[in-house]
């Protein structure tokens, strides 16, 4: 049991991304203080949202230059706090030019220098990790036998070649767990969200999300659909997920913020539905054998359409709910609200 004091400051680092920014958010409207680490707080755009907050709290959030990669960085915010939210990791998708050097190497040291900054900063008592269900499975293909991915598993199967990202997470929580057993005086708890959607704080946030969600803007998907399933959660939920297990006494382990399973055409389905006959919308799903000949101009490998095109997915939250009392929105909810802000943003015309 973990008792953490709701006086104390709360270190929420890449306090500035998608999901850090409503966790900061939450925890001020909470009645918390909060310590933000950024790369660079006096930056002139893409802070702006913080700023707004810290008007609207005054006295309770303040800003902390830190770097993944610079080690020690971490330790001076977070000097006096007894819960630490870690956020911070990079999220590319697509062809990249090095996985180790863009993905792989800033998550796992990055994992290391926070947690360093732990065992130096005697105050801290618990910290939360951002994982993803990305470090609970490989590709969808991974599910064969199973009739849901739990949070006992564990990605076997992503490497530094096929599927970077997931392999970026499973390394990095590894090593998180690793160091958290190494000694005895805080507790480790890790929160797996599916792709996370929703409004976003601020434009300026780059997200896997933002991705994703373009694919259904720039027509790659006029003809069809691959039968792609991915898990999904409302990126509000996936923040007070975050700060539940902070704050839940018993909490332990490792949490599944997952709202349901869709498919790439489900989601399609919901924004005719609630924003008309878009072009940009896809009405059917392909055929497998076209998606993995033109895999390749799609930005995927035919490895990955064979592992994961076809193949069913699922998620059991049931822990989640029970220990944490979390309900989660429905999705559709959460993929009109999205595309709703990408309007009003002028995002999508």
């Amino acid at each position: 049991m973990t008792e953490i004091d709701s006086n104390a400051p709360v270190l929420v680092t890449g306090g500035s991304g998608y999901l850090a920014s409503w966790i900061v958010r939450y925890l001020l409207e909470d009645g918390r203080t909060v310590r933000a680490t950024v790369r660079n707080p006096r930056k002139p755009k893409g802070l702006e949202h913080l700023h707004v907050l810290a008007e609207e709290h005054p006295g309770r959030l303040t800003l902390h230059a830190a770097d993944l990669l610079a080690e020690g960085s971490f330790t001076e915010a977070m000097d006096g706090c007894e819960l630490v939210i870690h956020t911070a990791s990079p999220f590319l998708m697509g062809k990249l030019d090095d996985p180790q050097e863009q993905l792989i190497r800033p998550a796992l040291e990055g994992t290391r220098n926070v947690l360093n900054s732990v065992n130096a900063i005697d105050s801290v008592k618990r910290v939360v990790l951002t994982s993803s269900v990305a470090a609970i499975h490989g590709d969808n293909i991974d599910m064969r036998g199973k009739d849901c991915f739990t949070d006992a598993d564990w990605n076997t199967t992503s490497s530094a070649s096929h599927q970077e990202y997931s392999y970026s997470k499973t390394v990095a929580e590894k090593e998180a767990w690793r160091m958290c057993e190494a000694q005895d005086r805080w507790d480790l708890v890790t929160v797996h969200p599916g792709l996370v959607l929703g409004p976003s704080l601020t434009t300026s946030s780059a997200s896997g999300s933002m991705t994703t969600i373009g694919h259904f803007t720039d027509g790659s998907m006029i003809l069809g659909a691959p039968a792609l399933e991915i898990g999904l959660v409302d990126v509000r939920d996936a923040a007070r997920t975050h700060i539940v297990a902070g704050f839940t006494p018993a909490a332990h382990g490792r949490y599944i913020a997952n709202a349901e399973t869709v498919s790439l055409l489900d989601i399609g389905t919901t924004l005719r539905g609630a924003f008309g006959k878009r072009w940009t919308f896809p009405t059917r799903e392909l055929p497998k054998p076209l998606i993995k000949i033109g895999a390749p101009i799609g930005g995927l490998t035919r490895k990955f359409v064979d592992l994961n095109v076809g193949w069913p997915l699922c998620f059991d939250n049931s822990r989640t709910r029970r220990e944490l009392g979390m309900e989660f929105r429905d999705t559709k909810t959460t993929i009109v609200d999205h595309f709703q802000q990408m309007i009003d943003d002028g995002i999508v015309t």
